[in-house]
């Protein structure tokens, strides 16, 4: 993913601080992400998203509201309705790059503005919202018992997230007029609701009251025990790898471009962040898998290591190998299976890739063979077990060309 820093123009003529995350390839389609109330672009969750979403080809744009974050202008002088107009303006700016968002994601009160938004972006196909309320007016409970000293004083002071804001009047008239009840169903895109039930800070009644107010297509996932700002590593990397997956069911992806060199499609490989060892795999624009390290190699294990993917391949080849040869010679295989095993760690190795010279793997297959085959044809399928593709090019000599681009 390829990070850069921008500025746009917001509802209220401050410069909006923003980060536009591209991906390593070619642009297929673009999203914007409104972050939670009092929250900023940065959160762990913004960043995790945004990762695998670029990931698959997809630039976001996550931006700060006005007054918040790096940000320019006086967060006491925003309120819901001019969040709802910074977002407008994001979609605007990408829209003059050439990049019409058509995908929407609001985090919190970002939800809300995002499904209040929606109807007024032409170009959007498909809106997330996560842990979102129904009634923006919902946030309000956070002042606790300042309302009574805003509305007789114009303004206060309230502690949000550990932080002091100036909160006035002015915002709550107009959060109190606020309402949902036009947009949700008129979105004019498909809807993914991601709530969890324990959210002690907006309830999962919220999420229903949103499910049942919009018109199909829409989906609800639960989040189980995540916390309302996602912050635990693994319920961020579910939050994106849900989002990604059933985005691309909606958007319309611009075709990787495809090489008469590389009929398959290129796989590209990048890290999701330089603190740790997990990638995101990418293979030929249509399918997305993530690698990583054992949490005892120091990695997060969300997703299998490189030799067990080199593994994955061989079992793959080999039963797809098998099933083709039954296929041509009819021979009655009802079912195939095959362990690989390599007795290797891909970490500990890397570490010593230096001081190693030539050596042998050994890749162990197991194969199961279920069906009324006669012994004649098991030792046949065995046989052709050999001359698998993926087999072949790890038992002869292979070529790698690398070149810095």
């Amino acid at each position: 993913m390829q990070s850069e820093k921008i500025t746009f123009a917001g509802a209220l003529g401050a410069e909006l601080a923003a980060r536009l995350d591209k991906p390593e390839g070619p642009v297929r389609a673009a999203a914007i992400l409104a972050h939670c109330f009092t929250c900023s672009k940065d959160i762990a969750a913004a960043r995790r998203i945004a990762g695998r979403l670029a990931a698959r080809g997809i630039a976001v744009l996550r931006f700060d509201f006005t007054g918040l974050g790096h940000s320019e202008g006086e967060f006491a002088s925003t309120n819901f309705s001019s969040n709802v107009a910074d977002l407008l303006a994001a979609a605007t700016w990408m829209e003059a790059q050439d990049m019409a968002p058509q995908l929407l994601i609001g985090h919190s009160l970002g939800g809300a503005a995002a499904l209040k938004a929606a109807p007024r972006i032409a170009s959007l196909r498909a809106v997330v919202t996560i842990g979102a309320p129904v009634d923006p007016s919902h946030v309000t409970h956070n002042f606790g018992d300042k309302l009574d000293e805003i509305r007789a004083n114009g303004s206060a002071q309230v502690n949000l997230g550990g932080r002091p804001f100036e909160i006035r009047r002015q915002f709550l008239d107009d959060i109190s007029e606020a309402s949902l009840a036009d947009a949700l169903p008129r979105l004019g895109a498909a809807l993914l609701v991601l709530h969890a039930p324990r959210d002690e800070v907006v309830g999962i009644d919220n999420a229903a009251a949103i499910f049942t107010a919009a018109r199909h297509p829409k989906s609800f996932v639960s989040l189980d025990d995540a916390d309302h700002l996602v912050s635990r590593e693994a319920d961020a990397e579910y939050v994106a790898e849900l989002i990604s997956s059933w985005s691309a069911r909606y958007l319309d992806l611009a075709p990787e471009p495809k090489r008469a060199e590389t009929p398959e499609g290129v796989v590209r490989v990048a890290e999701a962040e330089a603190s740790g060892f997990r990638q995101d795999i990418t293979i030929g624009g249509q399918h997305q898998l993530v690698a990583d390290e054992p949490a005892a190699m120091g990695g997060t294990n969300l997703g299998p290591s490189p030799y067990q993917l080199l593994s994955a391949a061989l079992g793959a080849c080999t039963t797809m190998t098998i099933r083709l040869y039954a296929r041509r010679k009819a021979i009655a295989l009802t079912h195939v299976a095959c362990d690989v095993i390599h007795n290797k760690s891909h970490k500990e190795d890397c570490e010593d890739c230096e001081k190693r010279g030539p050596r042998i793997d050994v890749f162990r297959r197991q194969i199961r063979l279920e069906g009324d085959i006669t012994e004649e044809q098991r030792a046949a399928l065995l046989a052709i077990a050999d001359k698998c593709p993926v087999h072949r090019t790890l038992h002869e000599q292979a070529i790698i060309e690398t070149e810095l681009v």
